[in-house]
């Protein structure tokens, strides 16, 4: 008995990353040969594909006596299993797998619960409509057209005028400082120097970052102790979080506080390739903040020294 039951339990995980991991791969695969679809990851893959998983999984274990301590712990560990396929399998990397867990857990736990909902009232009318509503879902979303940008600005005063300030803006010596930044400290990468070929507008510059990345940067305004802005023109792609995410400009704003102070404002442009926004955006900004405060304070501690 006890193995049978043993045996059920380990279906639900399983089949259940089974059947996300054939739906994945396999719309990837027809969207970008039939379609031309690009990589967007949409918001059906991290919710209505972790749903279908906790509803899956409750199937094989809809016979056995569960908790709601049991759910979560079983939710929990199909979150895990589905983390560790999705880094064998679709090469994501560990950075991105810790962001993207909480939004798998909460949907294969919201999963389960409809799903044991479901299967009590034993209604297979209602079942086969739940399965084929999710599923129409998941493949209208596939196919729509995805697209978010934002702006994150951030503000620091310096203490030293503008001219100063502007000499470590187009370029600064290597960042020796640890970043406090919880995600920089586990191993995502943070930006540590920046090198330009000139200091006039259309030079080439380079943001270098701690694992050797560099993003290959154009200067299309400059306007000296005023407006330093940049298009990036090349970016790496990797399987943390830069593979989901394009940096488009870059800018820093000086402005004369006309008492020895100047005003140091970062600004970046980027575009999102993950959905849904309403929970990817909240690390875009957060990680992208982080950047520009790393580099500011840099600045600051650079301008003030002089």
């Amino acid at each position: 008995m006890l193995q049978k039951v043993f045996s059920v339990k380990n279906n639900g995980f399983i089949v259940s990353n089974a059947v996300a991991l054939i739906i994945i791969g396999g719309t990837k695969y027809l969207f970008q040969r039939f379609y031309d679809v690009p990589g967007v990851l949409v918001f059906s893959e991290f919710v209505i594909i972790p749903m279908l998983m906790g509803i899956v999984s409750i199937w094989y274990w809809r016979n056995i006596v569960t908790t709601k301590r049991q759910l979560t712990l079983w939710a929990l560990a199909n979150t895990f299993i589905a983390c560790v396929l999705s880094a064998v399998f679709l090469k994501e990397g560990i950075i991105c797998l810790i962001i993207v867990s909480p939004l798998l857990f909460a949907f294969i736990l919201i999963g389960q619960v409809v799903g044991k909902a479901m299967f009590n009232r034993n209604n297979q009318t209602l079942n086969t409509s739940v399965f084929v509503m999710l599923f129409g879902i998941f493949i209208y979303d596939s196919l729509s057209v995805h697209h978010y940008e934002n702006m994150v600005a951030d503000t620091i005063t310096v203490n030293a005028p503008p001219a100063e300030v502007w000499k470590y803006v187009v370029a600064y010596k290597r960042i020796e400082k640890k970043s406090d930044y919880w995600l920089f400290r586990i191993g995502m990468s943070s930006p540590v120097q920046s090198t330009a070929e000139g200091y006039y507008l259309g030079a080439k510059r380079k943001c270098i970052f701690s694992n050797g990345y560099v993003f290959d940067e154009k200067i299309v305004t400059y306007d000296e102790n005023k407006d330093l802005t940049f298009d990036i023109t090349n970016q790496p792609r990797d399987p943390e979080i830069m593979g989901h995410i394009d940096i488009l400009r870059g800018q820093f704003l000086l402005k004369d506080n006309g008492n020895g102070t100047t005003t140091l404002t970062g600004n970046s442009w980027y575009r999102l390739y993950v959905f849904p926004v309403w929970y990817y955006d909240i690390w875009a900004e957060s990680v992208t903040r982080n950047v520009h405060l790393r580099v500011m304070e840099h600045i600051k501690e650079l301008a003030e020294a002089k």
